[in-house]
């Protein structure tokens, strides 16, 4: 299976085509959270254009069939998740069909067809934001997941595009180990999972690939960093709350290490979550490991994929709001797992990392996995592309130039 995550912006729509044309695959996942952008109200009216524009262009021609679901309809706060869901089929395959969760039976994919606004009422998907008190500090944003259900040939899985909670200040995520925060994405992970696996409908193995926000621990991953330094508390002097956090050496003129304020870590060497992709970190990357016997992901070997710049000029650079982190993953079940595992005398086959490493796609850097190994049910058939985006406050201008 061809895992691939895609675009961001006129930029990250060229890399996506790029890895489309370059693999070839005969099914594209497309999960995008943040449709329109942070400034939805004002970049809304742009997506049906970006949507035209990309369902007719070069790299998507010879996929005659395409279902494409988004979110669009900000005024309604009980449902709105700004989540989308793009799926496009090669002409060449000939079998494939899609579950209708209100029949309870699938249907053959025919045409191309694209749903917005009333999701909810949608019968080939599964739609929820998460219910209110889920969410911390009671403020009800668009967090959620669409559930949709496919059959290829005898194989039969669930695809979910997710989207989970961030860290709203980094002076709180350090408090304690793990956060506050952690807490509140683990609870509605499990949520998601549970609602997945219910007695509604058949079992199946699922793939789980979004923005899961997952951070590293950012207490063990300070004091890792800042071993050596000494620690200076700045309370604000009206309320006496901590305002800012200053880690400086002990020695070298007292030289500061990192600044830590709500939306501000400035470490003083980001070449540290770079170097080796950063792997030396990995081992503060906790937060799926409350899920090992429900979720499985292929090794990382990528730079973490959040909070990189969104200066055009700087693609290779973390901006100094949060801690970098894996935050944007692909997922899968214990038996999709299986689903996806290469024959042993077949050469490497499977590839987890992201694309466009050199340029700027928005604050989060996509992940893509080009799973070139055969679903044993698919026979000789070369596999689909199942994957990960977003579509950020990009949208609304010059997407997609050809």
């Amino acid at each position: 299976m061809d895992v691939l995550q895609c675009y961001y912006g006129r930029y990250g729509c060229t890399e996506a085509t790029k890895q489309i044309q370059s693999h070839k695959p005969h099914f594209v996942a497309v999960h995008c959270q943040e449709v329109g952008g942070k400034n939805y109200e004002a970049s809304m009216s742009h997506v049906d254009s970006f949507v035209k524009e990309l369902l007719s262009s070069d790299a998507m021609k010879e996929y005659s069939r395409a279902r494409v679901y988004l979110d669009e309809n900000y005024k309604s706060q009980e449902h709105f998740t700004a989540l989308g869901s793009f799926y496009f089929i090669h002409e060449s395959l000939k079998n494939i069909h899609q579950f209708d969760f209100k029949a309870k039976k699938f249907k053959k994919v025919v045409g191309k067809e694209t749903c917005s606004e009333t999701l909810e009422s949608t019968p080939s998907l599964e739609k929820e934001k998460f219910p209110q008190d889920y969410f911390p500090e009671c403020k009800w944003s668009r967090k959620g997941f669409i559930r949709t259900r496919w059959a290829l040939a005898d194989c039969a899985f669930d695809l979910v595009n997710i989207h989970l909670f961030h860290d709203a200040s980094n002076l709180v995520a350090w408090e304690k180990s793990p956060s506050v925060y952690s807490g509140t994405r683990q609870k509605a992970l499990g949520y998601v999972l549970d609602r997945i696996t219910d007695q509604r409908h058949e079992k199946l193995p699922y793939f789980v690939f979004g923005d899961f926000n997952f951070r590293l621990d950012s207490k063990q991953v300070i004091e890792s960093l800042c071993s050596t330094a000494t620690m200076q508390t700045v309370r604000a002097a009206d309320t006496n709350e901590v305002d800012k956090l200053i880690f400086r050496e002990s020695d070298n003129d007292r030289k500061v290490v990192l600044q830590l304020e709500k939306k501000l870590f400035n470490y003083v060497n980001q070449d540290v979550f770079r170097e080796n992709n950063g792997t030396s970190l990995l081992e503060f990357d906790k937060e799926l490991s409350v899920f090992k016997d429900r979720l499985h992901e292929l090794e990382i070997s990528f730079p973490p994929s959040y909070p990189y710049s969104e200066d055009s000029s700087q693609g290779k650079e973390y901006m100094n709001t949060r801690c970098p982190a894996w935050c944007d993953r692909i997922l899968m079940s214990p038996f999709a797992r299986d689903l996806v595992l290469k024959p042993e005398n077949e050469e490497k086959s499977i590839v987890y990392d992201n694309i466009g490493p050199n340029v700027c796609m928005g604050d989060h850097k996509v992940t893509t996995g080009a799973l070139l190994a055969f679903l044993y049910c698919f026979g000789a058939n070369k596999l689909s592309c199942v994957g990960h985006s977003r579509i950020g406050e990009q949208l609304g201008f010059n997407i997609f130039v050809k």
